[in-house]
């Protein structure tokens, strides 16, 4: 992992997302509009102290700043070798794990066969489909995944997105997760 690159990164994507001039992010930091740009092109090395006002001032966390954004689109195939934890009369097999501050909200869903195209949500929500019988396509509309039966799928819903059923029959439970705002 090249640490200053993914620090200029999110530093970007954060600062823009926030609709944050270099100009303002750079003086609620204590730093210069250099230091900054440079910073956000992955050429600095900035100190611990500049990366806490940084956070402090994009009202992040610190680790926001020094991770990897998760994975947009998450996809689970029915076969892949998750965790799994056996008792004596519960199998479970670990498909997701989403990080949450909100609600979340749990469907039963039928999805016929044609498309249904859904305008982008609310920043923040995530959407989680597990497929419990048939075959679909669904994910963000500019790159949708086909899901067989067992599959999962989990994704940022702030962005356009599709159902489409491939099969007579489809069933899936839906997770629809909303940050607290």
């Amino acid at each position: 992992m090249d640490l200053p690159q993914v620090v200029g990164r999110n530093v970007h994507r954060l600062r823009t997302a926030a609709g944050i001039s270099l100009a303002d992010l750079a003086s609620a930091g204590g730093i210069s509009k250099t230091t900054l740009h440079g910073i956000e092109q992955g050429q600095g090395n900035p100190t611990l102290s500049t990366l806490w006002a940084l956070a402090t001032a994009l009202q992040v966390s610190l680790g926001e700043l020094l991770e990897e954004p998760a994975a947009t689109v998450e996809v689970v195939r029915a076969g892949d070798g998750r965790p799994r934890v056996e008792g004596d009369a519960v199998s479970a097999r670990l498909l997701h794990r989403i990080r949450l501050r909100g609600t979340v909200e749990v469907y039963d869903i039928a999805i016929a066969e044609g498309t249904q195209h859904s305008d982008a949500h609310l920043s923040g929500v995530e959407e989680c489909l597990v497929l419990t019988r048939g075959r679909v396509t669904t994910g963000p509309a500019d790159s949708p995944t086909d899901l067989a039966e067992g599959d999962s799928i989990r994704f940022d819903a702030a962005r356009p997105h599709l159902y489409r059923g491939r099969a007579g029959h489809n069933r899936a439970v839906l997770l629809m997760v909303h940050p607290d705002n």
